[in-house]
């Protein structure tokens, strides 16, 4: 890694991110090629408790909060004094956890007034492409990644993830309310020491453990790949050189670690007093989670967890289509597991883009927009899974509580009551999940709802007749040029009950034009 006065010489623009992670706070100062890769320069961290704070009172105490602001003062004036002042703080975040702090908008302000940092909690969606580039990066150097069947476990401070990677493609996303502090400061009262102690984390992850098994009991899991904050850093004491950890050696370490006091782990371990808090509650973890798979075998990145966190945080924000592609595989496997008609969803969809890409200039909606849009097209049927008969409010119920990668908990209630309303009713302030969102997103819902409900229309014969759309605008109407389709009378009825959101929305009827 180059030193920063090494920058002088850098002909590629700086960038900075930060990250206030549960037990640290680091920032990375990095240069920008010229081919859009980072190159580390400069790597900060430092020591704060902030899970201990959040799990154990439930808030953020005033002695936490003014050493954070410490910390990143000192970082940004390390980054002045080393000639990188001008750096532009390009992604500045928190951990997840954040808002589990019934105090966690007093103390962002704090921040916000004492560095002049606008940080903003790692939202779900975030956390998934975070672990997802991770991920892409273990399958070019992990070996284990390359089997048919590999969970991918991430065991954070408040939950834990599991990626599932079939052929190298993620086909399944489960999370579980499990993570190394929340175990910690679950089980702190027991005081308990050793095998006792060890036994009491598996009796509170029980719950966690059990569910997890029977969400993957239909796989053979062949390889299991581990990532963490605790877990790598003490990776040197379990894994072999390429990164594989025999399940007696982290047995035998996690049993090690029991038996020690934090200032000994502190010692042994080189690390510092918030991640021995967490380090026997994180190997236990993985190891139980090893073992319900029954599996004789991990695997460990040598690499740092935070520094690779930092330039993932650089980077996630620019991710090219394969995300979004991943987004959308995901929203097929949960279309297929209700037995929703795949070509019709597609077509759905397909019409759906078409017009959000139309009408663009009346709508001014960003490209995430049109990625749900596209979601809840794929989406909007799976209610007929429990019944025909009102189905789209079963499709509501089914997406609000399923898991679709690479989306937060918000993506997730827009995708659903998008689905919920391509039928019947439009939106109204007393259907409660649509009640609580606010101005801007219920507005949001809206205009993906009505172009939804326009597209499905277009497909009312589930037969995929519509196979190009010429759109114009005429004063207050929509119209729609079907060719190729001599006899749209069916469009035409279905367009009649459907197109009333639309026109409530942007002021436009919609009109099916004759066929020339």
């Amino acid at each position: 890694m180059a030193d920063l006065t090494d920058s002088e010489s850098s002909t590629g623009s700086l960038a900075t991110a930060v990250h206030v992670g549960a037990s640290s706070v680091s920032m990375l100062i990095a240069e920008q090629a010229d081919d859009g890769t980072f190159h580390p320069l400069d790597f900060l961290e430092q020591p704060a408790p902030l899970a201990r704070d959040i799990f154990r009172y439930g808030r953020i105490s005033p002695e936490t909060t003014e050493r954070i602001v410490e910390i990143l003062q000192g970082f940004l004036s390390a980054a002045s004094e080393a000639g990188v002042g001008s750096a532009v703080t390009s992604r500045a975040l928190a951990t997840n956890i954040l808002v589990e702090a019934n105090n966690h908008d007093v103390f962002l302000n704090r921040i916000r007034i004492a560095c002049g940092l606008s940080i903003n909690p790692i939202d779900d969606g975030e956390m998934t492409r975070l672990i997802y580039l991770k991920t892409r990066r273990r399958l070019r150097d992990t070996p284990a990644m390359k089997r048919r069947n590999t969970l991918v476990l991430h065991v954070g401070p408040g939950n834990t993830r599991a990626l599932l990677f079939q052929d190298e493609a993620i086909t399944r996303y489960t999370s579980y309310r499990l993570g190394a502090h929340r175990t910690r400061e679950a089980i702190e009262s027991s005081h308990a020491g050793g095998p006792a102690l060890q036994r009491v984390i598996r009796e509170n992850a029980s719950g966690n453990l059990s569910q997890l098994k029977f969400d993957y009991h239909d796989v053979d899991i062949e390889a299991l790949v581990v990532i963490g904050y605790e877990i790598q850093q003490v990776s040197s004491f379990l894994a072999r050189q390429d990164g594989a950890c025999p399940a007696k050696t982290l047995r035998k370490l996690s049993e090690q670690a029991a038996n020690m006091s934090d200032l000994e782990l502190v010692q042994h371990f080189k690390i510092d007093y918030q991640t021995a808090e967490a380090l026997v509650p994180a190997l236990e973890t993985n190891l139980a989670i090893a073992e319900i798979l029954g599996l004789k075998e991990l695997h460990i990145p040598h690499s740092d967890y935070e520094q690779g966190l930092l330039q993932d945080l650089l980077i996630s924000g620019k991710l090219s289509d394969s995300l979004d592609q991943e987004v959308l595989r995901s929203a097929r496997i949960l279309a297929s597991r209700y037995q929703s008609d795949p070509r019709h969803g597609e077509h759905v969809s397909r019409i759906s883009l078409h017009l959000f890409h139309e009408l663009q200039d009346l709508h001014g909606m960003r490209p995430h927009d049109a990625m749900l849009l596209h979601v809840a097209g794929i989406l909007h049927e799976v209610g007929t899974f429990i019944s025909p008969r009102a189905h789209h409010k079963h499709s509501e119920y089914i997406i609000l509580n399923s898991e679709i990668f690479g989306l937060d908990r918000q993506d997730v209630t827009t995708v659903a009551l998008v689905s919920r309303y391509h039928r019947h009713s439009g939106p109204k302030t007393d259907h409660p999940k649509y009640n609580e969102l606010g101005t801007a997103d219920r507005i949001r819902v809206s205009m993906l709802a009505a172009i939804l409900r326009v597209a499905d229309a277009l497909e009312r014969t589930h037969d995929q007749r519509v196979h190009e759309i010429v759109v114009t605008r005429r004063e207050r109407r929509l119209h729609l040029n079907l060719p190729g389709l001599s006899n749209t009378a069916v469009e035409r009825l279905a367009m009649q009950s459907k197109a009333d959101l639309f026109e409530q929305v942007f002021g436009l009827e919609v009109v099916i034009d004759d066929a020339s």
